[in-house]
């Protein structure tokens, strides 16, 4: 029956316990080792049913066992000192960024994303992706950005995954309940849902806007289930990648367009903007629509205003990673978007049209943030790269070095990853700044004064503690499956607490390469089940519901756990998630990572393996590829590429054994006369030392505020004073220069004496430009030399600038000097690009021209 009356019923806390509410719906706990023993200890069994969310909890424990805690004077003096670090943590404004650029009470900063892994609680992300976009509000948090997240509100979130007698994955949808999660709805002063608009075909959706709070930032998360919208709509916000390429585009318009309404409604007027992959790209749009609709701007200079401080990172290394929308779709949705540009419907494809994708022509959702940013960066060195390869066709006549997309290497939260137990080593023996500046190397150097034995002891104990959790879910997940009762007993004694543990978990995608490790089983069953060294694998990872090669990955590894032989040494956990991911990276030896290089953007799971001292065997690729040093971990390969999978794949397994017999399994099983294994634990050191301080968000945001955030809003600002009159005026400056560029030449370019020179000679180049209507100040020309490859292309490259001379008869003279640094043949071109000081970067306007 429906119901004709609802109500949210709250927990009755008694007033010494009222301040655990506060607690509980602000996610600072989910870091915090003291708030999280504080909830625990109200009731262990019911934190972990109710998988870790405290305002769930608080509502479900009986009545007389809270009232019975607001007596116990331990409990109230543990909740009194929880509260007074949140309180002093919420009031805290001598941060980094406070100390750095100065205290801003409302955000500056909007960082969009799809999906946010925070805790276990709020289960409105399914990977990588979100776990980072999670770790960079925490960091942003920690570190005091004016910083506010905007994302989804799924009622599904991602699936769950568990798998039937055969091994094949099933997907289950379970209902998020709002009402008992750590999040609240946003209302208007009448109490209402706050909700903001956008068009659709036909109709208005309505979305409501929920607030997360996770310590001092907030994350606004949008929902579409509200009685203001038709059941199908109701539904767009349902599932986290889920549905088809029609509920895509809603989904992203909904992000995009709606997340900037949500600001605006909240009151909150960022000037910088961070796209957190091009999910959200439809934003830039709205904020031309914005600027021209407030500031009576034209499409150009609305443009130029709000492109200076837009970011866009994109995390994928493959063009069939990329959302692309056919013509049809787009008319549309946004063909009543378009005259309110005051362009047409052409030119609003062509911000993001891309011929030839995968999916066939269409728009592209990373075309079109990269159109319309500023900036653009990958998120390893390695996909900085492969990012520039990817994208040089949108670059005509550049070369693929100077592609617009520069890079910051992916980090992790270290404290949300540490187990307890080693973060208490931590406190003991590195003080607290490894909490509160986890980027200085100088912490982390402290390592080395933890004696061997105690960490040792510290990681023998997480291993056992994995070993335990691992037994437990193999039991329920037979018991589910209605395995026979020897099968579930026998479940219970797989593993052994002190054999070497190899994880590996993460998404499962074809280039992933779960099974890699399978591909010779008589070879790895000679490892695995040595009597003198025995090894045992950990196994975890979803594959997502339409991916069949990478179900029947799964498929296969079960089928390898049923082998007589492995089924005591490889275990497969089902419905991997942070929690699960939790157990593993504090309680396994060696990480275990093989993807296709170069297809793997950055992976961020070995990081929180490294910060709890377990070492990673990887292939080069992602940020192992900067990460790896000799004595911090292996590397599987020396970072080759190959065109044949299948001798690829042969090629890194044989590798992969060799390195598992001939160093991995000997150097553990290698002890010392008091029983350690000393060079396991010196490794373990200079794996913490080494990756910790560089792979950490706190680095990573700092690194993001300081090369973009910051100057990004200051350049907004700039732009925007006094009636953005700057904004117009190179707005203009361009329309005038795209005019006149078609008519420019370079006449000439002449260097002084012969072809052969000495290592530091200096060279004069003298270049004569025809520049039509243009003025010298209104372009750049450049020397561009270097050595000479077999391909007869300069590279790498230096570059100079010429200075502009006089000008007769619409020609002006540039001039300058190279300097050779390098025998062997350099050659020499010059290049002419536009210059303006409000440009932020030439490059991405197209406009090159080479001799």
């Amino acid at each position: 029956m429906k119901s004709i009356r609802n109500f949210v019923v709250v927990p009755r806390l008694p007033e010494k316990l009222a301040r655990l509410k506060e607690i509980a719906f602000n996610l600072w706990w989910c870091w915090n080792p003291d708030a999280l023993q504080l909830f625990r200890r109200l009731d262990t069994v019911a934190w972990e049913n109710c998988y870790h969310n405290p305002v769930k909890m608080l509502g479900n424990i009986p009545q007389e066992k809270l009232e019975a805690f607001s007596n116990d004077e331990g409990f109230l003096a543990q909740l009194d000192r929880v509260y007074t670090a949140f309180r002093h943590y919420m009031n805290d404004k001598q941060t980094w960024y406070s100390k750095k650029y100065g205290f801003s009470e409302k955000p500056v900063i909007a960082y969009f994303s799809a999906e946010f892994g925070i805790a276990e609680s709020v289960p409105i992300y399914s990977g990588g992706l979100g776990m980072l976009a999670g770790d960079h509000l925490k960091s942003a948090s920690d570190l005091g950005l004016p910083l506010v997240g905007i994302g989804m509100l799924y009622r599904v979130g991602y699936f769950q995954q568990y798998l039937n007698a055969a091994g094949w994955q099933q997907e289950r949808y379970p209902a998020n309940d709002f009402f008992n999660m750590p999040i609240e709805m946003v209302r208007n002063e009448k109490g209402d849902p706050l909700t903001v608009t956008i068009q659709f075909p036909e109709r208005t959706l309505y979305i409501q806007i929920w607030r997360i709070e996770v310590g001092r930032v907030t994350l606004l998360a949008l929902d579409t289930d509200t009685p203001l919208n038709s059941p199908h709509d109701r539904k767009i916000t349902g599932e986290l990648y889920g549905g088809d390429i029609e509920t895509r585009i809603q989904q992203e318009t909904v992000l995009g367009i709606g997340g900037l309404r949500a600001l605006h409604a909240m009151n909150f007027h960022p000037t910088t903007y961070h796209m957190n992959e091009g999910h959200s790209a439809f934003l830039a749009l709205e904020r031309i629509r914005v600027a021209m609709e407030r500031h009576q701007m034209s499409f150009h200079e609305g443009l130029e205003l709000t492109r200076s401080s837009n970011l866009f990172t994109t995390h994928t290394p493959v063009p069939a990673g990329i959302d692309v929308f056919n013509r049809e779709l787009m008319e549309r949705y946004f063909g009543y978007f378009a005259p309110k540009l005051g362009i047409s419907m052409q030119e609003f494809l062509d911000i993001g049209w891309a011929a030839n994708t995968p999916k066939g022509p269409g728009f592209s959702m990373a075309v079109c943030a990269l159109n319309l940013s500023a900036h653009a960066n990958g998120v390893s060195k390695l996909h900085g790269e492969v990012s520039r390869e990817m994208w040089r066709d949108l670059y005509p006549h550049l070369p693929a070095a100077e592609v617009p997309i520069s890079s910051i290497t992916n980090g992790v939260h270290i404290r949300s990853y540490i187990s307890q137990e080693l973060s208490q080593l931590y406190d003991r023996y590195l003080g607290p700044r490894w909490i509160n500046s986890p980027e200085d190397q100088t912490v982390w150097k402290q390592i080395d004064t933890i004696p061997p034995e105690e960490l040792w002891r510290t990681h023998e104990r997480r291993r056992e503690r994995l070993v335990a959790f691992a037994r437990s879910r193999l039991v329920e997940q037979l018991q589910r499956r209605g395995a026979p009762p020897s099968e579930i007993a026998a479940a219970k004694e797989v593993l052994s607490p002190e054999a070497l543990t190899i994880g590996f978990a993460r998404r499962f995608a074809t280039y992933k390469r779960a099974t890699l490790l399978f591909k010779d089983l008589e070879r790895l069953v000679k490892i695995l089940c040595s009597k003198d060294r025995p090894v045992q694998i950990i196994i975890a990872g979803k594959a997502h519901p339409k991916d069949e090669p990478a179900k029947q990955f799964i498929k296969d590894i079960i089928a390898f756990t049923n082998n007589d032989r492995l089924r005591r040494h490889v275990v497969f956990i089902e419905n991997y998630d942070v929690v699960v991911a939790r157990y593993l990276v504090q309680g396994v030896d060696v990480w275990l990572n093989n993807p296709r290089r170069p297809l793997e953007a950055s992976g961020t799971s070995g990081m929180k393996a490294a910060a709890n001292g377990v070492l990673n065997l990887s292939v080069l690729d992602g940020w192992w590829d900067e990460g790896y040093q000799a004595g911090n971990g292996w590397a599987i390969g020396h970072g080759e590429e190959y065109k044949d999978p299948i001798y690829h794949d042969e090629v890194e397994a044989n590798a992969l054994y060799e390195l598992l017999e001939k160093d991995v399994v000997p150097l553990f099983y290698e002890r010392a006369k008091d029983g350690l294994p000393r060079r396991w634990i010196d490794m373990m050191k200079q794996a913490i030392s080494q990756l910790a301080p560089v792979f950490n968000t706190h680095r990573m945001v700092a690194e993001y505020t300081d090369k973009y955030y910051v100057t990004g809003g200051e350049r907004y600002k700039m732009l925007s004073a006094n009636d953005r009159i700057r904004a117009r005026e190179v707005a203009g400056w361009l329309r005038h220069v795209k005019n006149v560029w078609p008519n420019l030449k370079i006449e000439s370019v002449e260097t002084a004496g012969g072809t052969e020179r000495k290592v530091g000679d200096e060279v004069e180049v003298t270049v004569k430009m025809f520049l039509d209507q243009l003025i010298p100040s209104d372009i750049q020309v450049e020397a561009y030399y270097g050595p000479i490859g077999a391909d007869e292309k300069i590279s790498p490259c230096r570059i100079v600038k010429l200075i502009p001379g006089k000008i007769t008869d619409r020609r002006a003279i540039f001039s300058g000097k190279i300097k050779f640094l390098t025998s062997g043949k350099l050659g020499l071109t010059v290049r002419a690009l536009p210059d303006h000081p409000d440009l932020v970067n030439p490059i991405v306007y197209r406009l090159m021209l080479w001799a």
